[in-house]
């Protein structure tokens, strides 16, 4: 027989989402232990934080960032009012990492770093006596004799065990950066267990598009800063990269769902000036000069690259002004899931009633990015597994003493 573990709650999955359920659940004075299939806690989570840790975001409307394919209308402004940006705030300063906010909302903990405050993050959690088992891979979930939970795990060296729950949390993550734990792996499974379950795909990454032979050399990377971008209707302003492949940066991030129905993209590179305005800067006469056309509507580097690719049809200023203020590129498609920052799709909202648990499995709870939601960078991301995961660990300890009701009641 493979050896049993005995306790309440169980936390499947050591990211923010996991992490945060298990404190919620702890707090509430339950008996939780956090299951991990990599040899540590919040890889994922440290791995976001190499750039400057962004934990959330002040945007008024944050509700508005979140798509959620099938959700009741209502269902961010719920989750949000249970943990919002301003008590994640009180939260990592509880940690004793101050914070500070920057002209577009987002959110940081003082030194940017993301390993400080996951250490005492996992100090303060093994304080409320929570356990951890890492290198434990999820195997199975079935009902158990005594009417709980029956979760199998395969140990490394020590093989197969299992672990009796009155409730379970599953934070296992999107599709992207696997070698973080983050694989996906749980999909069919789920479905198994009769989940319904969207296929995972890119969200937040790169898309590729065929430049000219030549234009950019392998290896290049050329930041082009304050363009705006248009996709599908819907306007960005912000920062590109334009690499080898194709383009990256945060302002086609956020159009990714718009690209998907359309993959094409429009940039202005000047959208502070009118195309009136730029006009105004070249000189009248017939001949046209796009050298000099460059340098007086002080065209950056990374733009002029683009426009000299196309410069056989910038035979006039009118033309000239109307690439700057349109400059179309077609795209071929998103990179793959494993480069992305996140992830799209995950367990179909109809499946979970107002307290994140899974209908047809009372009882078992999901957080996270498994659930079937995409948000743009800029802190929404975390505050997303921040505010499920508060949601799933309360109602995780609280399961024996209440019966869930669907999202549709929010």
């Amino acid at each position: 027989m493979s050896p049993r573990i005995t306790n309440k709650v169980c936390v499947i999955g050591g990211g923010p989402a996991g992490l945060r359920a298990a404190e919620v659940a702890a707090s509430l004075g339950a008996e939780v232990s956090v299951f991990e299939a990599m040899p540590s806690v919040g890889r994922k989570f440290l791995v976001a934080g190499k750039g400057g840790l962004n934990i959330s975001n002040s945007d008024p409307d944050i509700a508005l960032q979140y798509s959620s394919p099938g959700a009741p209308p209502a269902v961010w402004q719920s989750l949000l009012a249970d943990f919002p940006p301003a008590a994640l705030r009180d939260w990592v300063e509880g940690l004793g990492i101050s914070t500070f906010a920057v002209s577009s909302g987002r959110i940081y903990p003082h030194g940017m770093k993301s390993a400080p405050l996951l250490r005492r993050w996992v100090a303060r959690l093994r304080g409320f006596g929570i356990r951890f088992f890492p290198r434990h891979r999820w195997t199975s979930l079935q009902p158990s004799a005594a009417g709980r939970w029956l979760v199998g795990f395969h140990a490394g060296h020590d093989g197969p065990v299992s672990f009796e729950a009155d409730s379970v949390v599953f934070s296992l993550g999107g599709g992207s950066w696997p070698a973080t734990g983050s694989d996906g792996s749980w999909q069919e499974p789920f479905r198994r267990l009769g989940v319904g379950v969207q296929a995972l795909i890119p969200a937040n990454c790169g898309w590729q598009t065929t430049w000219p032979i030549g234009m950019i050399e392998a290896g290049d990377r050329h930041p082009l800063k304050n363009v705006e971008a248009r996709a599908g209707g819907q306007r960005r302003v912000g920062e590109l990269l334009i690499t080898e492949y194709g383009l990256e940066g945060g302002l086609i991030y956020s159009l990714t769902p718009a690209l998907r129905e359309h993959p094409a993209i429009h940039l202005d590179f000047k959208p502070s000036l009118t195309r009136a305005q730029l006009l105004d800067r070249l000189p009248r006469s017939n001949a046209f000069h796009l050298h000099e056309a460059l340098e007086r509507c002080r065209i950056q580097e990374p733009a002029r690259i683009l426009l000299r690719s196309r410069s056989g049809g910038l035979a006039s200023r009118e033309a000239f002004v109307d690439s700057v203020k349109d400059f179309p590129i077609t795209l071929t498609g998103p990179r793959p899931l494993a480069e992305a920052i996140s992830s799209a799709g995950g367990v179909c909202w109809d499946e979970l009633d107002g307290q994140l648990m899974l209908q047809k499995l009372p009882g078992v709870y999901v957080a996270g990015e498994m659930i079937d939601w995409e948000a743009p960078t800029g802190g929404y991301l975390l505050q997303g597994c921040f505010c499920t995961g508060t949601r799933a660990g309360r109602s995780a300890a609280l399961q024996p003493a209440r019966k869930g009701r669907h999202l549709e009641n929010l």
